[in-house]
Formats: C-alpha cells, sequence, structure tokens
C-alpha cells in the first residue's frame, strides 16, 4: 500500500542502513541513539530526509513527529487506533514495533526488514490494515472503477495489449472501442501519474506487478 520515496540518499554501501532517530522526548531519542551507535550496519544520521530508515517513536501524534514521508518508516507505538494506522503508512510505515516489545536485537531485526524492503506488523495491526484497505476499495475506489493500484482494470488491459505491441487501432479492435477512447483512456492515465509517455506507463504498469 505504500509508494517508496525515490528522494535520493548519499551514497554508503548497500548493505548500510542510514538511519534517523526521531522521539519527542530527548531522553527516549538518546537513549534509542545509544543503542545503536556503532552498531554493524547502521550509520546514524541527523536528518531524516536523507535516511534510508527513520526509527519514530510515536508519543503524540505522528503526523507532528514525522511531517514528511520517511523512505521506511520503523513505528515503535503502543497506539491501536486505526487513524494513527493509517497516518504511519500514509509516512511510509514498513514495521510496526510495540513498545512493549522493544529490545536491542527486536530494534536491529527491524531497522534490516525496513532497510530490505520487507513489512512486519502485529496481528490486530495487520487485521486492522486489511480490513481498512478493504473498505476504501469498496467505498472509494470500487466507485470510481479504480483498483488499489491506482489504475482502472479499463487502464490496465490498455496497457497489457500495448505491452504485447500492439497499436492503438489495433487495442481498440481487440477491446471493441473506438481509437479515440483508447486515446482517452491512455491521456488520462499520463495525466493522473504524471507518467512521459506510453513506454513510461507500461514500465510503471510492470513495477506494479499488473502486467
Amino acid at each position: 500500500m505504500t509508494v517508496l520515496d525515490s528522494r535520493p540518499v548519499a551514497t554508503r554501501p548497500a548493505h548500510v542502513a542510514g538511519v534517523a532517530v526521531l522521539a519527542t522526548d530527548p531522553l527516549v531519542r538518546a537513549g534509542l541513539v545509544g543503542e545503536l551507535r556503532d552498531k554493524p550496519g547502521i550509520e546514524l544520521l541527523d536528518d531524516p530526509a536523507e535516511a534510508d530508515v527513520v526509527v519514530a517513536v510515536a508519543e503524540s501524534t505522528l503526523r507532528e513527529l514525522l511531517p514528511v514521508s520517511a523512505r521506511r518508516l520503523v513505528l515503535i507505538t503502543d497506539s491501536s487506533r486505526q487513524a494513527e494506522l493509517w497516518s504511519a503508512v500514509e509516512h511510509g510505515l514498513a514495521v510496526l514495533v510495540p513498545r512493549g516489545e522493544v529490545t536491542t536485537p527486536r530494534l536491529l531485526r527491524a531497522i534490516a526488514d525496513a532497510h530490505r524492503g520487507r513489512g512486519d506488523l502485529p496481528p490486530e495491526q495487520l487485521g486492522s490494515l486489511l480490513r481498512a484497505v478493504s473498505q476504501l476499495h469498496r467505498d472509494v475506489l470500487a466507485p470510481k472503477n479504480l483498483t488499489l493500484a491506482g489504475m482502472s482494470h479499463r487502464e490496465t488491459d490498455v496497457l497489457r495489449l500495448l505491452s504485447d505491441g500492439l497499436d492503438t487501432a489495433q487495442i481498440a479492435t481487440k477491446l471493441s472501442y473506438s481509437e479515440r477512447t483508447v486515446k482517452n483512456i491512455l491521456h488520462g492515465l499520463l495525466t493522473r501519474l504524471g507518467l512521459r509517455n506510453r513506454t513510461h506507463a507500461v514500465a510503471q504498469a510492470i513495477r506494479m506487478g499488473l502486467i
């Protein structure tokens, strides 16, 4: 559900994660920084915008703690409120660690998982998130003929045929559309997602696993 930030980060070995730690309580932050300092595979950073992984302790609202989206977020929290979970997802949530489970090995494993693009949520939060995603699709996306991937079924069908080498006329014939309809579908997709051309649109669909 989450789209990863494409901002460039400082050059560092692939096995080393640039990590920033955020907490409203300076003592809590200092404790976490102390736990992570000099650990193999971790480079501590002050600027969250330059970090591969942001570790945030949510003692207040996440929006106040992390005003911009992280590349990958490890969230330490006791909150199980759905609104806070959605906010975390919007900010790049990869791993959620309950505060009562925070140990140095657990934190290191969470950072490693996030850095490798893996996700990990406790069962209750995962269930809540899946129910919310289902409701989002049913109430918001489906009435607009959109899927969770952000493309409609018509757009996916057109891109699949485009990737097979068919031109506009052939796609129109295959789908029983007019050529104008095919062109409008592609124009709408390119405009909405900020894609440069048809090749870019096909590449995006492949990256998203739609074709």
